[in-house]
């Protein structure tokens, strides 16, 4: 499906969204930009910024707030993102015509990761080793 076929889907209210239903990606996570401290953040020393809520928040929402020089694309750090796992992260950057923020990165064992900007809106594509 290129970019003028996502261009124009039009969905019921009651089907699931294409990137779901069609291709296969899972739901992971909801970010969500803060400037507030929030209980129980966790540093990233080579992002420059705390996450938190994911492993306590029965719905997949994470809490991220960015220091001054954080190398994070600003549309991270300004919009939220959704957050899907893939099966292959490296097909799914080439294959679907998306928009890349941030190339395919490893930010820890066993995972690999990429950001593409959708209308606006980043979404986190995920790869976990298993």
């Amino acid at each position: 499906m290129d970019k003028s076929q996502i261009a124009s889907i039009i969905r019921q209210d009651h089907e699931l969204p294409p990137c779901i239903e069609d291709w296969g990606w899972k739901y992971h996570h909801l970010g969500i930009p803060t400037d507030k401290k929030m209980p129980n953040e966790k540093y990233l020393p080579q992002f420059k910024f705390y996450v938190s809520g994911f492993d306590s928040n029965p719905f997949g929402i994470e809490w991220m707030r960015f220091e001054k020089d954080s190398p994070i694309h600003p549309l991270i750090q300004s919009i939220p993102h959704l957050a899907f796992v893939v099966d292959d992260l490296d097909f799914e950057l080439t294959n679907r015509d998306l928009k890349i923020l941030t190339q395919a990165n490893a930010p820890s064992e066993g995972l690999r990761v990429a950001m593409i900007d959708f209308n606006g809106v980043p979404i986190e594509l995920m790869e976990f080793e298993l």
